[in-house]
């Protein structure tokens, strides 16, 4: 098994920087998730810790020796790529055990590892079949049954559901946790998907712009974001933010305050923090989300039970929450 560590990495294009210092230190065992929107540089800090991409500055470490100048191949790190990367013309089994055969492992020990890894993925009835006659999950499954017979010290995920179906995405979630507790594999894992990122990481870094915003546990990060970033890009749906002016006293200027839309209800008549009108609702089953506008013009969404009543197109309403629950941004978006 392996640590990663990442000290003061940065990597630049020309003059361009597009990872900015980061730092991190993982155990043995831990599952950790980069995420952050498209263009961030999660995939390019991930590449860097493969061995795809070199390092500009600082230190990629590995059981604390470092790797900048260690070819991918002897890094004792498997990579699942989005694409799934599989041989067409080979058969299960053998893009399974391909590695390993380049490898000159004995052919016994093939067999023993690929039939391992197949019974945990249930890709044993397909193990003859060609990647044309597989579907989506189960192509992914293959991918990572190539990762696993390699038994690697680190395990590197770059978006591997992106291509999968929303119901299959939770059901593979569920799979790649399963196995990597069950494995105990050091593991990275880059999404855009902040659901996957909450569900699967022990910790999980959140970049914006090649720099890691915050770094801590999937619910302390939620409940506690440093920035108004992360607010907003952690929580489906997103952080309301809010100027503080309109709440009266003197506010720095650009003073934002962030509430989470599950922390604002309705009120007719009453305490309310202000007022709203109803631009359209979304009931979903289970819980209603409710798209308003303030009269400076602010978006606002609350999400409340899906058994109370559905509020009126047009109709206005008291906003109202617990101070508690507010989060206030300098006009730099950092935490106050």
């Amino acid at each position: 098994m392996a640590t990663v560590t990442l000290e003061n990495l940065k990597k630049s294009f020309g003059d361009t920087e597009v990872i900015h210092g980061v730092n991190m230190h993982i155990e043995d065992g831990e599952f950790v998730v980069i995420v952050g929107p498209s263009g961030c540089g999660k995939s390019t800090l991930l590449r860097m810790v493969a061995g795809l991409e070199t390092v500009s500055a600082g230190t990629v470490k590995i059981n604390d020796t470092p790797m900048n100048d260690t070819e991918p191949m002897d890094r004792d790190i498997a990579m699942v790529f989005q694409t799934y990367a599989l041989y067409p013309h080979m058969s299960v089994f053998d893009n399974m055990a391909y590695s390993l055969k380049i490898s000159r492992v004995p052919r016994a020990e093939i067999e023993a590892r690929v039939a391992k890894a197949a019974d945990m993925l249930e890709l044993t009835p397909y193990l003859k079949r060609k990647p044309r006659q597989l579907s989506g999950g189960q192509r992914q499954r293959v991918a990572m049954g190539r990762a696993i017979v390699r038994k690697p010290a680190v395990f590197l995920f770059d978006e591997p559901l992106s291509n999968l179906d929303a119901k299959l995405r939770v059901q593979m979630r569920l799979e790649i946790k399963t196995l990597q507790r069950e494995l105990g594999v050091t593991s990275l894992y880059v999404t855009h998907d902040q659901v996957e990122a909450m569900t699967l990481a022990d910790r999980m870094i959140v970049m914006t712009a090649g720099v890691a915003d915050q770094i801590g546990a999937p619910l302390e990060v939620y409940a506690n974001p440093k920035t108004a970033f992360v607010a907003g890009f952690i929580g489906s749906p997103p952080t309301n933010f809010l100027d503080a002016a309109q709440f009266g006293g003197s506010p720095a200027p650009g003073t934002q305050v962030g509430i989470r839309p599950e922390h604002v209800r309705l009120t007719n008549g009453g305490a309310s923090n202000l007022e709203a009108r109803v631009v359209y609702a979304e009931p979903l089953g289970a819980e209603t989300l409710v798209h308003l506008t303030t009269p400076d013009g602010s978006a606002i969404t609350v999400r409340q039970d899906g058994a109370l009543p559905v509020p009126e197109e047009g109709s206005s309403h008291g906003l109202h929450w617990d101070a508690e629950h507010e989060m206030r941004f300098s006009e730099a978006g950092q935490r106050i």
